[in-house]
């Protein structure tokens, strides 16, 4: 096998929302696989710390403000991306958030504004990639989802619909554009240590394990939480050559949940 087919040498990578977490990560993987770096962020100061610390790393990544539910500003971000940068030739929708709301008390708009960012963002950000890439001849459309993009959980009524949502429109750009050699393809992870998650991870007074950490470990086979690091390779994969037979899949780095029915209660 020719394991070139892994380089993402003279590649162009959008990233959204890695301005730090999961899709930094994901965006330090893939300059290291050879990707030239470009993501956006909702606010100016975000964008600014990123760079900081992508030129921390010694990556040298473009960065702009941009806010992913609005056509027409990312219309406008990808002729400048065009312009400045060169054609995308990798998608990763990684913005996203979460609102952990008891579905009755959660309002409409609560909702819809989940809805909006994790899933009709990555519909306008994929609209507006594809012409491109099918002029190119190719393309790489990666959508961070979930595992709550197959199961259901308290407070999240929201989040999960998006997230299922968004594993069918990957599979359906696989099955619109699969013919002009773009792969469409997910990403969902599993629960993933970063600061957000931090205070689920702390130690008790007493030396316990916080309980949802408990929960975590005990429902997970590979008996640990996620690192970020741990969705570069499969990101890389999917966005090299090696996975151009490779479309419509949810490829879920979860450290084995989703196959697991969990410990029997001692």
């Amino acid at each position: 096998m020719d394991m070139s087919s892994f380089s993402l040498e003279g590649k162009i990578a959008l990233i959204t929302g890695a301005s730090y977490g999961i899709g930094m990560a994901i965006a330090k993987g893939m300059a290291a696989a050879g990707a030239t770096i470009v993501f956006n962020d909702i606010k100016q100061e975000l964008v600014d710390k990123g760079l900081a610390a992508y030129e921390e790393a010694g990556i040298k990544a473009h960065g702009y403000v941009c806010d992913v539910t609005n056509e027409d500003a990312v219309n406008e971000l990808v002729a400048k991306i065009e312009a400045e940068v060169g054609v995308i030739d990798i998608l990763v929708n990684n913005a996203g958030i979460i609102k952990r709301i008891p579905m009755c008390e959660m309002t409409a708009a609560q909702f819809r504004q989940v809805i909006d960012v994790d899933l009709n963002a990555p519909f306008i950000v994929a609209k507006a990639v594809i012409p491109s890439m099918i002029k190119k001849g190719h393309g790489k459309i990666i959508n961070i989802c979930s595992m709550m993009s197959e199961l259901g959980r308290e407070t999240v009524s929201a989040y999960a619909a998006a997230k299922g949502g968004l594993k069918m429109l990957t599979r359906n750009i696989c099955s619109e554009y699969g013919e002009y050699n773009i792969q469409c393809n997910g990403i969902g992870p599993g629960y993933i240590a970063t600061p957000q998650t931090a205070p689920l991870r702390e130690i008790q007074p007493d030396g316990s394990r916080h309980p949802f950490d408990q929960f975590i470990i005990a429902k997970t086979p590979a008996a640990r939480w996620g690192e970020a690091e741990d969705l570069a390779g499969p990101a890389v994969f999917l966005a090299s050559d090696a996975s151009n037979f490779v479309n419509g899949h949810v490829l879920y780095v979860d450290g084995g949940i989703l196959a697991y029915i969990g410990k029997q209660p001692q």
